[in-house]
């Protein structure tokens, strides 16, 4: 893996080289095995939270943890093109537009000691628009070449503060084509309620039960490309315990080994209905 300026990362999209970088501010590795008609995206997957806001913020490591998709970049990892942020969303939010990307408050609780100082604000907002910066080149390159392309948008979230049964998998559509694209949506639906999970773990699939697919990045690259789907996918947290901050290897592995035949076979039959 290289490290790489964003200049430099999307000079080589635009060159349609293969690569695997870190930016040169480690806040989002790239990876481009192939190019090929879809892209995955882990961009809460990342835990850094730069050291000059750690006493400022009240927030524990655990509690930024227990709000982060840890693990999804691991789920996607196979496939030819990822893109996965590094940095915490307590940093600044990937999934808000910049406006709102740096939060004050967060899950209902105060989040810095002290209000961050513009500067501060700044520093996070930077990194933000460098990766949106990327990934802009990035979609406009795969449209270019292939015409239409799919986005996995991956997440995760917490299914044991909810009051009641929520499903393994959630899609958020409500910022979507349904007229256009509701066919294949359900098609990826009923594709997730198949994959098997060890440890007697339910697999159920619903769409927009536990999220409605509301973040910035869904939204940014829809609002700028026609012929792109982004598909905001959730898997609750059965692949480790919410409270312990324990992972589950095994769950993640079954997860990983479902995703590497389904994505492509489901990305590979969009493209072929809805290239130009």
């Amino acid at each position: 893996m290289d490290r790489l300026s964003v200049s430099e990362i999307i000079s080589k999209i635009e060159s349609r080289d293969t690569f695997e970088a870190v930016s040169s501010d480690y806040s989002f590795t790239i990876k481009i095995d192939a190019y090929v008609p879809y892209a995955c995206a882990a961009i809460h997957d990342g835990h850094q939270f730069r050291k000059e806001l750690w006493n400022n913020c009240i927030h524990t490591e655990y509690e930024r943890w227990y709000e982060e998709d840890p693990e999804t970049k691991h789920m996607v990892k196979s496939h030819p093109i990822v893109i996965a942020g590094c940095d915490s969303r307590f940093e600044y939010d990937l999934n808000r537009a910049p406006e709102d990307a740096v939060f004050e408050t967060a899950w209902g609780k105060q989040l810095w000691r002290e209000p961050l100082s513009e500067h501060m604000k700044a520093k996070s907002l930077q990194k933000h628009a460098c990766f949106y910066k990327v990934v802009h080149a990035l979609i406009e390159t795969l449209e270019s070449k292939f015409g239409f392309c799919t986005v996995y948008d991956m997440h995760s979230y917490n299914w044991k503060r909810w009051d009641r049964e929520v499903p393994t998998w959630n899609l958020g559509t409500s910022n979507l084509d349904h007229a256009r694209f509701g066919d294949v949506i359900e098609q990826w639906r009923q594709s997730l309620s198949e994959i098997e999970f060890p440890n007697h773990i339910k697999s159920t699939s619903l769409i927009n039960d536990t999220f409605q697919g509301n973040g910035y990045f869904l939204k940014f690259i829809t609002n700028n490309f026609k012929n792109t789907l982004v598909l905001a996918t959730e898997i609750a947290k059965v692949y480790c315990d919410e409270y312990e901050q324990i992972i589950y290897p095994e769950v993640v592995s079954a997860v990983e080994v479902a995703l590497a035949k389904r994505i492509p076979e489901h990305a590979l039959s969009l493209h072929k209905s809805f290239k130009r």
